[in-house]
């Protein structure tokens, strides 16, 4: 069974009684306790899916069974409350039970480092090594040792600390409307905790328990946020803020019902704390990133980094280099001074927060940016194949509709970028036969094309 148990790029994931099992979820226990070893002390967490809760309990027993301290949350949060518990108690590792935007079918298992950011590969391989090398511990008597299986409440420390880093000082007279969509997710409404005593007037929806997900993916992409986008064109809202299955993603709606693509939000970011809050820093993208955030960190004279897709290259450099931003297309935002990881609430509450340095709504403030930096057009085709292909590196063309391609990046896939600043790319999964393909350019027509012909190309080599 263990074989069935593989890391992708944020953590294990796997449909609820197929391969999600309580068996399997023993397993992986087991290994993370082995790998640890004795007299360390794990934080648990879970999200709102079904039996999330009762999954973790189950981790929790497997690693107190082993000798391992373990603080269980009594409550489902946002992944991020739970890399902060971690950072905050100094413990040796923190797990999160969830499948973040997966269908409501799938549930995961996430693992946090001391610091509180992503583990990185070399430490999923090293506990996919220990996979059933031992049965998982049964149940013993350790209260001599201390050792405890204790319930605990994770969000009131996250809540304090999210307090204490947001300006509410200079928030709390401001009367900004904004509508949040938790999506059914653990995200809740937390943010009224944080805005408490402030005159923001705050609207939540899709904010209840729901294992799920209203019959739709908790996933913060455009096509699931229709009714968002209608409620604050209708209703008039300064921000619409949506966060994903485990709150640790985003995605903004503008005046107007305007979806305002997570590739700007970094970017707003970035220039909010460089400008408005005068820290330095340098930024980081993935290889698939927005060429405004290339020109942003020129003009803010900081160094950019680019990384391979997956928010945990990002948390390796947030913890390594003085970085004030890092994001990735997927909505996932870090800020420096928190945790080197992403998290939807504190990215969604420092636009609010830009909102009221600047005394402008999000749109304005984004049509601004896109008018000094470049307004990019960004699009994005998963094409599903029959068989795993790659793009055959010699039939790639010198010239991509009419442009020269002046650079190939092989980071992570194969990027061809061309003299006009526009690019392609394609990027394969690694564990299913999916082939992502990425687009850029000054014009939507342009993207539209480059995303054609990207797509033409790999059915081509299917053929």
């Amino acid at each position: 069974m263990s074989d069935e148990i593989k890391f992708g790029t944020d953590g294990w994931r796997g449909i609820i009684g197929d391969n999600y099992t309580f068996k399997n979820l023993e397993i992986l226990s087991q290994a993370v306790a082995d790998y640890l070893g004795k007299d360390k002390s794990v934080a648990i967490g879970y999200d709102t899916r079904f039996m999330s809760d009762v999954f973790a309990q189950n981790c929790a027993e497997v690693l107190r069974n082993n000798g391992i301290k373990v603080v269980l949350s009594d409550k489902a949060l946002p992944t991020p409350a739970l890399s902060y518990a971690v950072k905050l108690r100094k413990l040796d590792l923190g797990i999160m039970i969830t499948a973040s935007h997966n269908p409501a079918k799938y549930n995961g298992f996430k693992i946090k480092m001391s610091t509180g950011g992503a583990a990185p590969e070399e430490v999923t391989k090293k506990v996919e090594a220990l996979l059933g090398k031992n049965p998982p511990a049964q149940k013993k008597d350790l209260s001599a040792l201390g050792i405890k299986l204790v319930s605990v409440d994770l969000v009131k420390d996250y809540i304090s600390f999210i307090r204490s880093y947001i300006d509410l000082k200079r928030i709390k007279n401001k009367r900004f409307k904004v509508l949040v969509d938790a999506m059914y997710g653990s995200g809740n409404s937390f943010i009224a905790q944080i805005l408490k005593g402030t005159k923001i007037r705050l609207e939540f929806m899709r904010h209840t328990i729901n294992p799920c997900f209203g019959g739709i993916r908790p996933e913060p992409i455009e096509e699931n946020l229709k009714e968002l986008k209608e409620r604050v064109k209708k209703e008039k809202f300064d921000l619409g803020i949506a966060l994903d299955g485990d709150a640790d993603r985003i995605a903004v709606v503008a005046p107007g019902g305007v979806f305002v693509h997570p590739q700007k939000i970094l970017g707003l970011l970035a220039l909010h704390l460089a400008q408005d809050r005068g820290w330095p820093g340098g930024i980081v993208k993935t290889v698939c990133g927005t060429n405004m955030i290339d020109n942003i960190a020129k003009a803010l004279g900081v160094k950019l980094y680019e990384t391979p897709v997956g928010f945990k290259y990002i948390s390796i450099l947030m913890e390594t280099e003085d970085i004030v931003a890092g994001g990735e297309e997927a909505g996932g935002m870090g800020v420096k001074g928190y945790i080197p990881e992403r998290d939807g609430t504190m990215a969604g509450l420092l636009l609010l927060e830009m909102m009221v340095y600047r005394n402008k709504d999000i749109l304005k403030i984004l049509n601004e940016t896109e008018k000094k930096f470049g307004r990019y057009y960004y699009l994005r085709l998963d094409l599903h194949l029959s068989k795993r292909v790659e793009p055959a590196k010699d039939k790639l063309a010198d010239v991509l509709l009419g442009k020269k391609v002046v650079r190939v990046n092989e980071l992570d896939g194969i990027k061809l970028a061309c003299e006009d600043q526009s690019w392609l790319m394609f990027r394969g999964s690694g564990t299913e036969p999916i082939m992502r393909i990425y687009a850029e350019a000054g014009s939507l027509l342009r993207a539209r094309k480059l995303l054609e012909y990207g797509k033409d190309l790999i059915m081509r080599s299917c053929e």
